[in-house]
């Protein structure tokens, strides 16, 4: 992003996964307008309300947006390169945290995007996260999240469903992103579908409201505490 920001608007990033072949993240996709976003994420924005917390929030370009709407919107990355970026664009308050490090705070709502709540990891993860940011948010805050379900990627063409019922959930991805000489290193991201994320949102205390479906299984939710 710093790179892209520096002229070079070809920027890619290389994306290894345990279920894909390898793929490709244009660096420009990060810093899309209002009008380039999807509906879904559109949708999402225009859901957030009172004080908000942009989980994961990259190159700020939803802040941002929030931020001209005159929201008081809060941009946290764990990335010290993202956050000089959104510095850089012009994100007023911006955060170089991890949330799993904030304790006590008094949001209305939590952002989290382009499958922001795969920070989980998995679903052990899930519930670990749902926890902790209770302490969060205000007691009629709310989550704003989007996921996928992505059963679709083992499908046969015969339409079948081929699973390793002893690999573990079949939204637990491992990815590793690669970047001229840079490397992530291997992590796991979670892609949850709507029916599981209710259970879970259940047994934590949340109530679960699926907003918006797109087209590729992925979907925007909102949990609140009962």
């Amino acid at each position: 992003m710093l790179d892209y920001l520096q002229g070079d608007t070809d920027a890619e990033v290389l994306v290894v996964s345990n279920i894909t072949e390898d793929d490709i993240i244009p660096v420009n996709y990060l810093f899309r307008t209002l009008d380039e976003m999807p509906l879904l994420e559109q949708e999402a924005l225009n859901a957030c309300r009172g004080k908000i917390l942009d989980i994961g929030a990259g190159a700020g370009s939803h802040a941002l947006v929030l931020q001209e709407r005159g929201a008081a919107v809060t941009a946290l990355d764990l990335s010290e390169g993202a956050v000089a970026v959104m510095k850089s664009r012009g994100v007023e308050q911006v955060l170089n945290a991890d949330v799993f490090n904030l304790q006590q705070q008094d949001y209305d709502t939590l952002l989290l995007l382009m499958n922001g709540i795969g920070i989980a990891g998995t679903l052990n993860g899930l519930y670990r996260f749902l926890d902790h940011v209770k302490g969060l948010l205000n007691k009629d805050g709310q989550i704003l999240l989007e996921s996928s379900d992505i059963l679709y990627m083992y499908e046969d063409e015969d339409g079948s469903v081929l699973l390793d019922l002893n690999a573990g959930y079949y939204g637990e991805v491992t990815y590793n992103m690669k970047y001229k000489e840079h490397e992530s290193g291997t992590f796991k991201w979670l892609f949850i579908d709507a029916g599981l994320l209710e259970q879970y949102a259940d047994e934590q205390g949340y109530e679960c409201e699926v907003l918006v479906e797109g087209d590729y299984g992925n979907y925007l939710a909102r949990l609140t505490l009962r």
